[in-house]
């Protein structure tokens, strides 16, 4: 009977206090979504990493302690039953952790069908799911609610979008898990896969330029190097040459919104299109669609925006072979 009562203990508590606090609110949209603010995805542009995992004496109990961005936290050594509430469950995946509930976002991402489809979406307000789903451990970006309240369900650790390259990131998950060694042995063999696929791209292609588009129901964007969708791999690994034009307009927010009428200034000689077949595609049928140089040569390569958000390793491989199969053909 104890047992029955406890989760609904900590609702109480959890409810007592945010009643006390007046809730939090979110200082950004990161969940993957059809504008690209929010199809952010793990953390990238620094190249230090900021947290590290150690053993600690309660090593020998179960637990190791992690250094997160604020500090020490004391979380599983082989968790069990992971919540993930953005962006990361392709890496949590990808090591081999188990699952119990994800954001809504990696719920709906086609190359995790299968994988999640036992697991729940839930999302930070979700407090008593997420207590029912008795996680070992929480896992998000800095800007998910309640993590006061989250904190008290289980060890919750957050990571601030942007903080370290995306590679990096996957490292740190991996210190998170205490699978450093398994993180480590994946980039460096998708590292050496990535440059080897460059160097053959570059051998093809020689310095024409290649853009990163995608749309949403009012406008179009254009998309930097650390924004997901394939731009890690295109303009940080395999060293091709974003347009001028869109090296200027992503310079400050890493995206840039732009309408159909000056999309031609924006398309390189090649074009990865994230594309949501869920919005009014009838622009594709314009004379200005139709007449980019990129449409013209049948090099604009049409992938499943869902599919294309994320930079977790599962996402990158998937990302990884769609480049190789459009430009090289392999």
């Amino acid at each position: 009977m104890k047992k029955l009562w406890f989760p609904v203990l900590i609702l109480l508590a959890l409810v007592v206090s945010a009643c006390g606090n007046g809730g939090g609110s979110n200082s950004g949209g990161v969940a993957a979504s059809s504008s690209p603010a929010a199809g952010n995805t793990s953390a990238t542009a620094a190249p230090e990493s900021t947290s590290t995992a150690e053993a600690s004496p309660a090593a020998a109990s179960g637990t190791i302690n992690y250094q997160s961005e604020s500090g020490p936290v004391e979380v599983p050594v082989n968790p069990q039953r992971v919540i993930v509430l953005s962006s990361f469950a392709g890496n949590v995946m990808a090591l081999g952790v188990n699952l119990v509930g994800v954001d809504s976002w990696s719920k709906m991402n086609p190359n995790f069908e299968d994988k999640l489809k036992n697991v729940e979406a839930v999302s930070d307000e979700d407090l008593e799911k997420i207590i029912e789903l008795k996680p070992d451990l929480i896992i998000g970006l800095d800007n998910v609610k309640n993590v006061d309240k989250l904190k008290q369900i289980a060890p919750t650790v957050v990571f601030t979008y942007a903080k370290v390259d995306y590679l990096t990131q996957h490292l740190e998950i991996g210190k998170l898990l205490n699978k450093e060694k398994e993180a480590q042995a994946w980039v460096d063999d998708f590292k050496a896969r990535m440059e080897q696929a460059g160097e053959e791209i570059r051998a093809k292609i020689g310095d024409k330029t290649i853009s990163v588009i995608e749309n949403d129901a009012k406008q179009f964007y254009v998309f930097g190097d650390h924004w997901g969708r394939g731009t890690e791999i295109l303009y940080q690994g395999m060293k091709l040459n974003m347009p001028p034009k869109v090296k200027d307009a992503v310079a400050k927010d890493g995206w840039y919104a732009l309408s159909l009428e000056v999309m031609p200034e924006y398309m390189g000689d090649y074009v990865i299109f994230s594309r949501s077949s869920a919005m009014d595609n009838a622009f594709q049928q314009t004379d200005t669609y139709k007449n980019i140089p990129a449409v013209k040569n049948k090099q604009v390569y049409e992938v499943d925006a869902k599919a294309f958000y994320f930079n977790d390793p599962l996402t990158l491989d998937y990302q990884l072979n769609f480049i190789n199969k459009s430009i090289l053909g392999k």
